[in-house]
């Protein structure tokens, strides 16, 4: 099946939203715990950013074993959102989905998370811009002017975003959260930025399955570029039209 093609071009809008976000950024720092400092993802990590590049996951379901959570434990841990001193999270940055076809009764197992969408809804409803794309198409919340009204919840295609009710505690100082805000996968980008692979994807390797390949889907000499010109492919929702930086094959 061949992929809709990626558009390169930047709606003024998100353009506008990025400017704002580092002309605040030097304005807000917010404390959530001892030691640990809220700082915009529109600001400094968007100086990492680079409109050259797209990143974005390619899962191969037939290689996600339906037992394996691998992946889910490794985000949790990484990010802080689900740790044994916060079990009742509601927090869900990346799932697991079993699905069955009901004529044939084969299974599939696959991880969702945020799509990271070249046209995110989320972003489009969000009143106060706190729902952003950042110029390499990693789609993030800046917890500074989110003002948790969950309008961005409820446009997610995917159920990929969670509201946080809880109190806080022992955060990890790269994926700060806010009580009162909306989450969702930020593609590890605290690990993209420097140069690393998101959590997921590399436990997901070391459990030897190597079902997630992450890279520039911008770059046609990359493994992901490589795997989805020669592979058919999908996008959940593609006949929404939002070009998912995500992708599943053998789905």
């Amino acid at each position: 099946m061949k992929l809709p093609a990626v558009k390169f071009d930047e709606r003024p809008a998100e353009m506008h939203r990025r400017d704002f976000m580092k002309a605040g950024a030097a304005l807000a720092t917010v404390t959530l715990a001892p030691g640990v400092t809220l700082m915009a993802f529109g600001g400094d990590a968007s100086a990492e950013a680079s409109a050259s590049k797209r990143w974005g996951l390619l899962v191969d379901v037939n290689k996600c074993a339906k037992d394996c959570d691998a992946c889910v434990t490794a985000c949790s841990k990484e990010n802080g959102w689900r740790l044994p001193e916060n079990p009742e999270t509601d927090a869900q940055w990346i799932r697991k989905v079993n699905l069955t076809d009901k004529d044939t009764g084969r299974e599939a197992s696959l991880p969702v998370m945020c799509q990271h969408c070249e046209e995110p809804p989320c972003v489009d409803v969000c009143p106060t811009g706190a729902s952003f794309k950042r110029v390499d198409g990693i789609v993030l919340v800046d917890k500074h002017i989110c003002i948790g009204c969950r309008y961005c919840m409820m446009a997610c295609p995917y159920k990929a975003r969670s509201f946080v009710h809880e109190d806080l505690t022992d955060q990890k100082p790269w994926a700060p959260r806010g009580k009162g805000t909306v989450e969702s996968c930020t593609m590890c980008v605290h690990r993209v930025d420097a140069g690393q692979k998101p959590a997921c994807v590399e436990a997901c390797a070391a459990t030897g399955n190597g079902a997630i390949i992450f890279g520039d889907l911008r770059d046609p000499e990359s493994e992901i570029s490589k795997a989805l010109a020669n592979y058919p492919s999908t996008a959940l929702r593609a006949d929404m039209g939002l070009n998912p930086g995500v992708r599943y094959q053998n789905l």
